[in-house]
């Protein structure tokens, strides 16, 4: 036998180090022997730094006996922390005529009991210290050291969840690895089971991944059960830190993982509010394609995604917005459109698309050509498409204002400019069966052979309508080019097919018209 006490769970002391409280720890002591006592004596070797209570004893035949050891924080933590240099002498000894001091557990034991040449005296040198601790942890967690921080973890007490710990400014140990950018810092503490959605003054820890764009920590939060929406107190949720700090990827995952895309801040801002102001087109076109609605006021100002675009004097922005069918006329509290506030903040190059172009398509609609002219003559831009991407020169092709085409023309439109569904000009003004607009447009050297995203060139639409007249045009055109004679035949092939490559007429008509 080399021992008569054995040491439990194991012979590491861990010692609980907390600002302004107690530092201690507790370690059991079993008696090993069936029949005797034993006695025993603990001693630190730094006598300055360490207390134990009881120091000396006797233990009853296999009971155990839990002494607590103390530790001075004045002295600060060793360099070598979690693990301290020093370590403990544990002395011990069988006592069978000490029968009647059984269970007294006082420091009273005679020290000679433990020096005598007469007696057996165990000494186990083995006791070490280990300091743990809410203060412990967030240094080892700022300082990247994950071996130690799992094996603190591991020495904790469980009554106490160390992994919930928070340092001096009460951010917990997950939002201080996300805050070092430590995607292994943060797996090692998921081991733990911590409380992902636990919250510091600042933020949860799924909020500071999201804000710093750390895509594989946030996944692995989400993953963790991590809370997806906007919880209070906190001024954004985790989908306007994305949209606002242009993360695109997380932005994406967040929203696959179900985040509401029409989610409202404390002040009243969507994350598409955001993704505007902060000039993030990219994440802007992702809520949309995710159904974000474009026309949602803040509670602050009452304003749209367009308003706060135009105030910026964002053009892709508004083009985008438009695009996808943002409201021109919503007032804001103050009572202002978007053009109004374009021009409240000089914004001259908006002018067309949010207020100047719609009298422009309106007078080509209706072949008003004094006003055209007049439009012109003030600067205004022709190519600037609506949201369904018709210019102005879509609309007088398709309503067959030739002399509006004509004028166009001759500033320098872009003649072959295509829509969301790819027609040109050339195939509004097929669809719509007038010839003059057709000439003069062929004659002007439009793309006669230029496809809808379907396939379809103006022949094929022709052909599907029964419009012979339009199909010489077209042909004599194709001829001019000095297209070889297969062609034809190849367009007149596909034309045979009918009515199916057409697209629904009150589809592009119904858009479009003017009263």
């Amino acid at each position: 036998m080399d021992r008569l006490i054995s040491l439990e769970p194991s012979n590491v002391v861990a010692i609980r180090v907390e600002p302004g409280e107690k530092c201690y720890g507790k370690l059991t002591l079993r008696n090993v022997m069936h029949t005797m006592p034993v006695a025993f004596q603990l001693k630190p070797g730094n006598k300055a730094g360490f207390t134990v209570r009881p120091q000396t004893g006797i233990i009853s035949p296999l009971t155990t006996v839990t002494l607590e050891i103390s530790y001075d924080l004045n002295l600060n933590l060793p360099e070598s922390y979690p693990y301290c240099d020093d370590s403990f002498l544990l002395h011990s000894v069988v006592v069978p005529g000490a029968v009647d001091k059984i269970g007294s557990m006082t420091d009273s034991v005679p020290s000679d009991w433990f020096t005598t040449r007469k007696k057996q005296v165990f000494v186990d040198s083995g006791v070490k210290v280990m300091f743990v601790g809410s203060m412990v942890l967030a240094k080892l967690v700022n300082d990247g050291s994950i071996d130690e921080i799992r094996g603190v973890l591991e020495k904790s007490d469980p009554s106490w969840k160390a992994v919930d710990s928070v340092d001096s400014e009460g951010r917990t140990l997950l939002q201080l690895a996300v805050a070092r950018g430590r995607t292994d810092l943060v797996q090692v503490l998921l081991e733990f089971k911590p409380n992902v959605n636990a919250r510091s003054n600042r933020s949860t820890a799924l909020e500071a991944a999201v804000a710093a764009g750390e895509s594989v920590i946030v996944e692995l939060l989400l993953a963790n059960r991590a809370n997806i929406d906007r919880l209070d107190p906190s001024t954004w949720g985790p989908i306007h830190l994305a949209a606002g700090g242009g993360h695109v990827d997380i932005l994406a995952l967040l929203l696959v993982k179900g985040a509401k895309v029409d989610a409202v801040t404390k002040d009243g801002h969507t994350a598409l509010h955001l993704a505007v102001e902060e000039r993030r087109r990219d994440c802007a076109r992702l809520l949309l394609t995710n159904g974000a609605r474009v026309d949602i006021c803040n509670s602050s100002a009452g304003e749209t995604p367009l308003h706060i675009a135009t105030a910026l004097g964002d053009e892709n922005m508004v083009k985008l917005l438009l695009q996808k069918g943002a409201n021109k006329n919503i007032q804001n509290r103050d009572g202002k459109t978007a053009y109004d506030v374009a021009v409240e903040h000089g914004h001259t190059r908006l002018f067309d698309a949010l207020g100047l172009a719609d009298a422009m398509c309106f007078a080509a609609t209706k072949g008003d050509i004094r006003t055209i002219k007049r439009l012109l003559e003030g600067g205004v831009t022709f190519n600037w498409p609506d949201q369904n991407g018709w210019t102005v020169l879509h609309r007088a092709s398709f309503k067959g204002r030739a002399d509006v085409v004509q004028i166009l023309i001759r500033k320098g439109v872009d003649i072959d400019a295509r829509d969301q569904d790819g027609y040109t000009a050339l195939h509004c003004a097929v669809e719509s069966g007038h010839a003059n607009v057709i000439e003069l447009l062929v004659k002007k050297g439009a793309d006669v052979d230029a496809r809808t995203n379907k396939g379809a060139t103006a022949m094929q639409i022709a052909a599907s309508l029964n419009y012979k007249g339009i199909e010489r045009v077209l042909m004599d055109s194709s001829k001019t080019r000095s297209r070889n004679g297969n062609e034809t035949g190849l367009v007149k092939k596909r034309a045979s097919r009918g009515p199916s490559i057409r697209r629904s007429f009150d589809r592009s008509v119904t858009p479009l018209t003017v009263n």
